[in-house]
């Protein structure tokens, strides 16, 4: 095996954004990440509300609006002018 090829193994504690904290190793000197198993939905069994609707939805609403707020107004046709024959 190779000398002095492998990375430097740090004892770091991850900082969750929910405010859990947890010891590991890393080879950075500091982790902070948004989610863990403290409140990822697949641990925790519950549902949290996306205040952020999906691209789907998001697309849905915005299209759905231009086509309800078009007025569906048939014009009718005004009769040409006579036009006199000299």
């Amino acid at each position: 095996m190779k000398l002095k090829i492998h990375p430097v193994l740090h004892d770091v504690i991850v900082h969750c954004q929910c405010g859990n904290e947890f010891p590991t190793r890393s080879t950075k000197k500091e982790l902070r990440v948004e989610v863990c198993g403290a409140c990822h939905v697949f641990y925790t069994g519950k549902q949290r509300e996306m205040t952020v609707a999906g691209r789907v939805e998001k697309f849905q609403k915005k299209y759905a609006k231009k086509v309800e707020a078009a007025p569906a107004v048939a014009v009718e046709a005004a009769p040409a002018p006579a036009v006199e024959a000299q």
